[in-house]
């Protein structure tokens, strides 16, 4: 068996990303959320709680129980907009993501998987892809993009705005990725040219 190769996917907000790991899942290849880790990192117990409550004090809670936890709706309402605090989270919260990302790939390494998904939103942005052997990014037409996101729970016109205008352009991250995948011709289709892109990996192995 060759070396495990790590597949970075990323794509901006609405594009598809949820359906393509969920995919990959299926098809017996282990993914790793960026986003879930630090879901847990801010949830009673994460790792995260103490250093975020510490510096973003107003948005520490206590549960029922008197355990801390951090408020994520809250939190995003401090940072949202404000690059200055949005770096000073990050600056917490990548470092401790990472770490747990890349237990996963060891774990999966010991269990002698030959493929495993780093599926991480903001992929390019930090520098991800020095992390990863192949990245994919996964995209649907603009008109999609913004039904798909505006059909959303909480979700108005000029959050949607604000937060693609805080991610890399959908093409800047096709030129950067290695593979493209289309996600507005339905899952099939989607999961046609994943499986073709992992006879590709496969067969460059």
């Amino acid at each position: 068996m060759g070396k495990m190769k790590i597949i970075g996917l990323t794509g901006s907000i609405g594009m598809g990303k949820t359906t393509a790991a969920a995919a990959f899942r299926a098809m017996g290849i282990p993914v790793h959320d960026a986003d879930a880790t630090v879901h847990a990192l801010l949830a009673v117990g994460g790792g995260g709680v103490d250093a975020v409550g510490a510096a973003f004090p107003e948005a520490l809670r206590k549960d029922d129980a008197g355990n801390a936890y951090i408020d994520r709706r809250t939190l995003g309402q401090i940072v949202f907009g404000n690059d200055a605090l949005k770096a000073k989270l990050e600056s917490i919260l990548h470092p401790m993501a990472r770490a747990t990302g890349d237990a996963f790939v060891a774990e999966m390494r010991g269990k002698g998987h030959p493929l495993v998904v780093l599926d991480i939103p903001l992929l390019f942005e930090i520098g991800g892809e020095k992390r990863v052997d192949i990245t994919i990014c996964v995209t649907a037409p603009p008109e999609v993009q913004r039904a798909r996101v505006l059909a959303r729970d909480g979700m108005t016109a000029e959050k949607f705005a604000r937060i693609l205008a805080g991610q890399m352009p959908d093409a800047e991250k096709r030129k950067r990725a290695d593979y493209i995948v289309r996600t507005d011709k339905g899952h099939d289709d989607m999961r046609r040219q994943l499986e073709d892109i992992l006879r590709r990996i496969r067969t460059e192995s």
